[in-house]
């Protein structure tokens, strides 16, 4: 990889363009004792999560599944969860690319890279590293690249709900280990969300139909005044993200996005090979929505809560048993975590950037 880029001034910034790692440093010069707390609190919540996954289990007994995995399709897995980086700086393209075009394939993998790196060694500040790394090495503001990832993560919310759909309708799923009103509100809960989804699609793509749209559905069941206001809330939010209007860039966004979350299932599902789990690809998507939901929880690494939603996934409902599931939660996540991590030190040095310096 080249080495970084010289930050050039960006042409007509106006003072009004807040960079956001600006921003967060100043919040925290009113709030410093939350920063204080913020990595012990996470520690915390990993220690206790740990705990309650290992009350019942020996260690011994996990660690003996841990190193009776098949090296190669553990090696494998990793390989595959690895590659949706490469893949999530090829999607980034399009959210960057009303702001700058043609962007720097290498420039864009080197932040992917630092972002997750920091999010594996800091609480939930990738998204601020990520977009502060790329403003060092291309002429677009922190608070620019920052934008994008607001709808990356959108993005991926699309992606991770689509496969959960599957994965809940596919007939592999143990509907039968659970309570029918738990199955019913899953299913109806998955299906909310993806109707709010395809809407938010809809949005994005035609706004100003939507806006149209909405102001004459509230014609019909609202006051004039409460319809102009529900099409003035449309159009807000259509703004909001107008750097991401029309089908040319969201449609292979969201097929990139697709593509990054099957291949993370597909990692888990060999990794369940590697571990002698018998399980279909359908319980690897499953698994693949329970660990994105459980990610929320800001934890350094997503230690505790990756391994906390593996078991719930597995163990308590695929049936399988306690030690090997959690053999592979542990194996698989540190699998994963030392090659992204290495990866984001090293590009982070070639920006003469200081992960002290990051963490403000």
């Amino acid at each position: 990889m080249a080495g970084p880029r010289v930050a050039r001034k960006v042409p007509g910034r106006r003072g009004g363009d807040e960079d956001p790692v600006a921003a967060v440093r100043g919040r925290e010069r009113s709030f410093p004792l939350r920063r204080k707390w913020i990595t012990p609190i996470g520690l915390a919540v990993v220690a206790v999560l740990l705990w309650w996954l290992l009350r019942d289990e020996d260690p011994a007994e996990v660690w003996s599944h841990i190193r009776a995995a098949n090296p190669w399709l553990l090696l494998l897995a990793v390989a595959v969860t690895t590659a949706t980086f490469p893949v999530r700086a090829i999607r980034w393209r399009y959210l960057l690319e009303p702001s700058q075009q043609d962007s720097p394939y290498r420039s864009r993998f080197a932040a992917v890279c630092i972002g997750f790196m920091a999010n594996n060694l800091l609480p939930r500040v990738g998204e601020l590293a990520r977009a502060y790394a790329y403003s060092k090495r291309e002429p677009v503001t922190a608070a620019t690249a920052f934008g994008t990832l607001v709808v990356e993560r959108f993005l991926d919310a699309v992606a991770i709900l689509a496969l959960l759909l599957v994965a809940l309708a596919s007939p592999g799923f143990p509907a039968d280990g659970l309570p029918p009103e738990v199955v019913t509100g899953i299913r109806l809960a998955c299906l909310f969300l993806g109707v709010i989804v395809i809407g938010s699609l809809v949005l994005l793509g035609v706004p100003e139909r939507s806006a149209d749209a909405a102001r004459r559905f509230g014609r019909v069941l609202l006051t004039p005044r409460l319809a102009e206001g529900l099409a003035s809330l449309v159009q807000g939010f259509a703004t909001g993200l107008e750097a991401f209007r029309g089908w040319r860039l969201m449609v292979p966004a969201v097929v990139w996005s697709l593509v990054v979350w099957t291949m993370q299932a597909l990692s888990f599902w060999i990794g369940f090979l590697a571990f002698d789990i018998r399980l279909g690809y359908d319980a690897a998507l499953f698994t693949n929505g329970s660990v994105a939901f459980a990610s929320l929880v800001p934890t350094p690494g997503f230690f505790g809560t990756f391994h906390a939603a593996v078991k719930l996934s597995l163990a308590d409902l695929y049936g399988v048993a306690e030690a090997p599931a959690l053999g592979f939660a542990f194996g698989w996540h540190l699998g994963g975590f030392l090659p992204i991590t290495l990866m984001g030190l090293w590009y982070l040095r070639s920006l003469g950037v200081s992960l002290r310096a990051v963490t403000k």
